[in-house]
């Protein structure tokens, strides 16, 4: 009786299908425990993605983790002999903290190692077989390619300082072009070296288009490499089957990643579903000289692919539909006034029904009317492509979005504020009452402070005047509330406005229609502007 995969779900499917891929290009498979001693996770956290780690003490006495992940383990005891590249796969499941459910997940994942000697030819094998691990995977698909050598051959040309280096990447990756301008100016880069580093927003897009302009951008040798690394690792892709495009704003882990990066989406899927570069860093900790270049596909992703498209998310015309979450209140009004100006209005004024969503097929936009601090929410999961969400709330919730556009609407700040009278005693914790607890903690954290967290969702300026807390970081715009119940401003460290945040899956294949409608908003911000 022959086997019939296609009962299987999606994950399972892909682990056949990945298996037969990896062993075909001479690939063995890496067997492992669930289990590792502590002190490596503890000596390299700066490569693990979060240093929250189970641990446990095993019946000896040893002080044992679950998994965080694979790579270090396949690193530490793989021991390549000079002159040779060991190729290994793997399909195991990793535990780490989940955002969503504050506890620890279980995730699967298969993988792909080559360690030892890695040159030009092992690293053209390895993403080329992440571009046909993510064929196998049988959705329309987009591989995007960078490399943090041309990033860091940039930031050595503008002499940016090493403690600077990581907020800018951040930045990048974010492509939060507003603030990465800021923080480059902040870091010593002249306007110029500050253009240059904004310049990386705009090379990304096919190959054919951005390959010429990264080469002519190069500023040193390092970048030089680099540029001619991608070119040819473009060639090896062409015909791959999906979309090969380069995004000069991927940005990997400083500490980890040293050369090409990549990451692979899926059509329908909200998050990268296979992640990988080149890290010699992390591998010539374990065996001196050795390179290592490799990816993860995270199968649980694929779970998504059984579950039926909503039919309200479904494309019902040619035209490709963006899914914009609108806050509702004052500041979506604005805001859908200024997207109906340029052309993405709907026929049914959503103020004048309780529909909550609202769509005009023939502009292709749909409108979903959300609580504002919930946008940030259904842009990251992928439930909406766009949203308008206040700084305030993206930072709060520390969204895995891009950041498109500072709007300017909205403006007000981040402040401390406390009694007329209120004096800091450094002999205790500061009491601090506010609805931005990790705004609040990230804020006095910067500063060496201690604090004791005071979680309240409304009325926060009542908190001082009881002597519940000692100030209060909130939300300032004209200060009137403050000083009507005897507050001042501390301090301000926050700039706040309304954001154009994008989901990253989405944008990959939903670019053009996004880039269409930013080009049109700032435009028509540009003119409001000048109307002032």
């Amino acid at each position: 009786m022959k086997f019939d995969i296609s009962c299987l779900q999606p994950k399972e499917q892909a682990s056949f299908a990945l298996r037969a891929l990896y062993e075909a290009a001479g690939c063995r498979k890496y067997h492992m425990g669930r289990f590792e001693e502590y002190g490596l996770y503890q000596e390299n956290r700066s490569f693990l993605s979060s240093e929250q780690v189970i641990t446990f003490t095993d019946l000896d006495g040893r002080l044992l983790a679950l998994k965080p992940d694979v790579t270090l383990s396949i690193a530490k005891t793989a021991q390549p002999a000079p002159g040779e590249t060991l190729r290994y796969y793997y399909h195991e499941n990793v535990y780490r903290p989940s955002a969503e459910s504050h506890t620890f997940k279980e995730i699967g994942q298969m993988g792909l190692e080559m360690l030892g000697d890695v040159g030009e030819g092992q690293v053209r094998q390895a993403v080329s077989l992440a571009a046909q691990s993510l064929e196998q995977l049988g959705q329309p698909w987009v591989l995007e390619v960078s490399h943090m050598g041309y990033l860091f051959g940039l930031l050595d040309a503008l002499d940016v300082p090493e403690a600077s280096r990581a907020a800018l990447l951040a930045k990048l990756k974010a492509k939060n072009l507003h603030e990465l301008k800021a923080a480059a100016s902040a870091a010593g880069p002249d306007e110029a070296g500050a253009d240059a580093l904004a310049g990386l927003m705009s090379l990304c897009g096919s190959c054919e288009d951005v390959l010429p302009r990264v080469e002519a951008a190069c500023r040193n040798e390092r970048m030089e490499a680099a540029a001619a690394e991608l070119k040819a690792i473009t060639e090896e892709l062409a015909g791959a089957g999906g979309s090969i495009r380069l995004d000069m704003t991927l940005a990997g882990e400083m500490e980890y990643y040293n050369g090409l990066v990549f990451q692979g989406y899926l059509e329908s899927l909200p998050r990268p579903v296979l992640k990988g570069g080149r890290y010699d860093l992390l591998m010539q900790k374990f065996t001196p000289g050795a390179g290592a270049i490799g990816f993860a596909v995270y199968l649980d992703e694929l779970d998504r692919l059984s579950a039926p498209l909503p039919p309200v998310q479904q494309q019902k015309t040619e035209k490709t539909m963006l899914n914009v979450a609108l806050p509702k209140g004052r500041l979506g009004d604005k805001v859908y006034g200024l997207l109906a100006g340029i052309g993405y209005g709907c026929p049914e004024d959503y103020n004048a029904t309780r529909k909550l969503v609202v769509e005009n097929p023939a502009a292709g936009i749909r409108y979903f009317l959300v609580k504002p601090s919930d946008v940030a929410i259904y842009v990251e999961h992928g439930a909406a492509d766009v949203g308008i969400v206040g700084k305030d709330i993206l930072t709060e919730a520390s969204a895995d979005v891009y950041e498109l556009l500072d709007t300017g609407l909205g403006k007000c700040r981040m402040c401390v504020a406390a009694p007329a009278d209120y004096k800091d005693d450094p002999s205790r914790p500061v009491r601090v009452a506010t609805k931005f607890v990790n705004i609040a903690k990230s804020y006095y954290a910067s500063i060496g402070r201690d604090i004791d967290i005071i979680k309240l969702n409304g009325s926060i300026e009542l908190a001082p005047i009881l002597g519940l807390s000692d100030v209060i970081v909130d939300i300032v715009e004209t200060g009137t509330t403050l000083r009507e119940n005897g507050l001042r401003v501390v301090t301000e460290f926050m700039p706040i406005s309304a954001r154009f945040i994008a989901n990253k899956a989405s944008y990959q294949f939903k670019h053009r229609e996004m880039d269409e409608m930013l080009e049109k908003l700032r435009a028509a911000l540009a003119a409001k502007e000048e109307k002032k």
